[in-house]
């Protein structure tokens, strides 16, 4: 049967009824610019010999800003060459002076390993004696050295910079003396949780570099977000030039939202988004075209994974469908990257790990399972199909959920709109703390010395009563035992993750993975179905004292889903905005959480088969929230009714808050209370996931507003009567839910 191309697929799907926008993107010719005449010529040789005769706008503007002295942001579109933004003027510079030296952050391992292939091509082609290598928990102890000793250019994550080059700066002395760049590249990538730490992780290294008496330019770069040069002075501490007039080519693109159909009228239930998914990856792989399908979360990818390869197995073989998420070990990671931009491995199911600029060669086709959960997210995925020429195809395929109604059925909404603003709070006291800890054992602290812009004496004054510091005149010394870095995760709220032991064969039990607690007490407690590469496996004891999950591989008809059950009390009240009937309140809470029952819940229809119980202990999370409270509802309501009116506004703001917060949906709870403890009266909290709280709940009590406006509308524009999954939840009997939600919202 004659394999058809892209053009007459994307014909075909034109027909299909359950598209409802299409969205094209002509093609855009490239602009460049001659290389910059102070270019080496040994530079420009190697770089003419990968075909670069000229180089984009965009490199341009930032190669001359960087020769200036001045810090960059460099945004613009996934695979648009912003790699040069940075190479160019480093290689420039160490091609002038070869004592210069060059540091690279990198989000994850993935992407520091896939730039130092491409930047040591170019320094071959130089034919200078240019060392750059990476430096990360892959790297072996004889190389470490080498590295310290000799790397002009060190290639890192911040993980690494945090707990093993920092605190070892004195075997780090050349790179620190002459430290000239500091490159931090998918700036975007650094918000909530991980860009507050991060922003105190550069506080310290910028205290080391000026303590061995160097400065450092700063060059950085980001996929598009609201607001890339705040974010990146906030982090760096710096003023930045911003860089954004993009000059590379882009094929054509077609944007496409697709809305299953409505399988069951009166709760407007659609089909699921999974099961469209399979079937339009099936017809582009069977085609033999390149496509990346992603998915909201592990399991998701795990379901969708087996599915295909269960679909395409006669015509491709399962090996040509692979998997992608964390959890799975950096060979296989590598491998599957290779194979897709060898052409090997037709198809990959990810979750957003691919989203950054990991190359992994032309993909034809994206098909996104749901909205990712922000603007800024799903251009990056979108940015996987089509690089530079071939025409592209993007599928959204909305799932019943509120917030993928509402971005399906409000397409200006999201193609009319700026991407989202990334905020992050490096003043988090838990988190500057923890810092100022690994500062002091680092270099000990001046009684006058600031800390970023602040002035922390009386966090110095605090850890010496703690017995962390000893202060002799005015100087402040680490007086501990303890190494603090070890003791800080920069990614979690929680310290330590469950290993995953796999003991199926027992002459070979080895780990495959690996989870955050929090995750943990849903995912891998006693009898979980954890799936991993397309398997499934069963997890037989999860020792939670010693944080080890032990599973064995099972082939049953099901996956687990768990219940929390969460207790919420207010500590202490720093913010009001009273209304008439209502008020809007910011403060600290101490949330109880508990796993209570597990579901089982079968693979192909969904329907719930059997259930069981889950022993583990309560953890106890201090942060912050906001919280609304209706002082007068309507006596006429009754108990039961408020209760699931507050219940369907609260579903409601759980999807449309991480939007408006530019956050991932774990970072910010919801949760509604008939009677809050506090004061008896109907309330909905909404908190931030992570200790001591950062920002995300603060920028809800700001813009309440906004935020009530949003939901308003949502609720209004569902196209179901009374009442769904895709807004408030559910009918609720007797009256017209939707109108008394946006009531209830109006009083706000």
């Amino acid at each position: 049967m004659r394999k058809k191309t892209l053009p007459e697929l994307i014909e075909d799907l034109r027909s299909n009824e359950n598209i409802i926008n299409w969205h094209e993107m002509p093609p855009q010719e490239a602009r460049t610019r001659p290389i910059p005449e102070s270019v080496d010529p040994r530079l420009r040789k190697a770089l003419e010999k990968r075909g670069i005769k000229e180089v984009y706008t965009h490199q341009h503007s930032a190669y001359e800003t960087v020769q200036r002295g001045e810090n960059i942001v460099a945004v613009t579109p996934t695979a648009s060459g912003k790699t040069l933004c940075y190479n160019l003027p480093v290689l420039q510079a160490i091609a002038a002076d070869d004592s210069s030296r060059a540091l690279y952050l990198f989000p994850t391992k993935a992407l520091a390993q896939d730039q130092k292939s491409e930047l040591n091509e170019i320094i071959d082609e130089m034919g200078i004696d240019i060392k750059s290598y990476t430096y990360d928990g892959d790297t072996s102890p004889a190389i470490r050295q080498i590295v310290r000793k000799a790397g002009h250019i060190v290639i890192t994550n911040p993980d690494m910079l945090h707990s093993a080059i920092l605190p070892h700066h004195t075997k780090w002395v050349s790179l620190f003396e002459n430290l000239k760049y500091i490159v931090i590249d998918e700036l975007h990538t650094y918000r909530g949780v991980f860009g507050s730490h991060v922003a105190n992780l550069i506080r310290r290294l910028k205290r080391i570099c000026a303590f061995y008496g160097s400065r450092s330019v700063f060059i950085c770069t980001s996929a598009t977000i609201a607001n890339p040069k705040e974010l990146a002075e906030q982090l760096t501490g710096t003023p930045m030039r911003l860089i954004d007039d993009n000059g590379a080519p882009r094929g054509r693109k077609h944007f496409v939202f697709y809305n299953p159909p409505v399988v069951n009228k009166p709760l407007n239930i659609r089909r699921s988004a999974t099961v469209e998914v399979n079937h339009l990856a099936q017809e582009f792989l069977k085609n033999k075209i390149q496509t990346i399908v992603f998915a909201r979360s592990r399991v998701r990818v795990e379901l969708i994974l087996s599915h295909i390869q269960e679909l395409v197995k006669n015509e491709l073989g399962t090996k040509s469908i692979r998997g992608y998420r964390g959890g799975y070990l950096p060979k296989q990671r590598r491998e599957i990257e290779r194979g897709l931009r060898e052409g090997e491995i037709l198809g990959v199911v990810s979750t957003n790990a691919l989203e950054l600029g990991v190359d992994i060669g032309q993909l034809q086709v994206c098909v996104m399972t749901g909205y990712p959960g922000s603007i800024a997210s799903t251009w990056q995925q979108a940015g996987r199909a089509g690089r530079r020429h071939g025409e592209a195809l993007i599928v959204m395929v909305a799932s019943s959920t509120p917030i993928d109604q509402y971005i399906v059925q409000n397409p200006d909404y999201f193609f009319d709109r700026s991407p989202e603003s990334a905020r992050i709070n490096p003043e988090n006291l838990i988190i500057l703390v923890d810092h100022l800890k690994c500062a002091a054992y680092e270099l000990p602290f001046k009684g006058t010395e600031e800390f970023g812009p602040l002035d922390v004496t009386d966090i110095m004054e605090y850890l010496v009563e703690e017995r962390v510091l000893h202060r002799h005149d005015e100087t402040f010394y680490w007086a501990n035992q303890s190494f603090p870095a070890s003791e800080i995760s920069l990614r979690s709220a929680s310290q330590e993750n469950v290993v995953i032991v796999d003991q199926s064969d027992v002459a070979n039990v080895r780990i495959i993975g690996e989870m955050d607690r929090f995750s943990a007490m849903t995912l891998l407690h006693d009898e979980a179905i954890y799936l991993h590469e397309g398997v499934q496996y069963q997890v037989e004891k999860l020792d939670w004292e010693h944080k080890k999950a032990y599973v064995r591989e099972v082939d049953v008809e099901y996956y687990t889903d768990a219940n929390l059950a969460v207790n919420l009390k207010v500590l202490e009240l720093d913010r009001t905005t009273s209304r008439e009937r209502t008020a809007v309140h910011f403060g600290d809470v101490a949330v109880n959480v508990m796993p209570t029952i597990f579901k089982k819940i079968k693979l192909t229809t969904f329907e719930n088969i059997g259930s069981g119980p889950i022993h583990l202990p309560e953890e106890e999370l201090h942060t912050s929230a906001a919280w609304i409270e209706w002082r007068e509802t309507d006596p006429e309501l009754g108990k039961k009714t408020l209760e699931q009116l507050l219940l369907g506004i609260a579903n409601v703001l759980k999807h449309i808050v991480p939007v408006m917060a530019m956050c991932d949906r774990r970072d910010i709870h919801v949760v509604s209370q008939i009677k809050a403890a506090h004061t008896g009266l109907p309330t909905i909290f909404v908190y931030d996931h992570y200790p001591g709280g950062i920002g995300l709940a603060e920028d809800v009590y700001k813009r309440i507003d906004e935020v009530k406006q949003a939901a308003s509308t949502l609720i209004q524009k569902c196209p179901c009567k009374d009442g769904c999954p895709s807004c408030i939840g559910t009918e609720i009997e007797g009256i017209n839910g939707k109108h008394k939600s946006i009531q209830l919202l109006k009083q706000l």
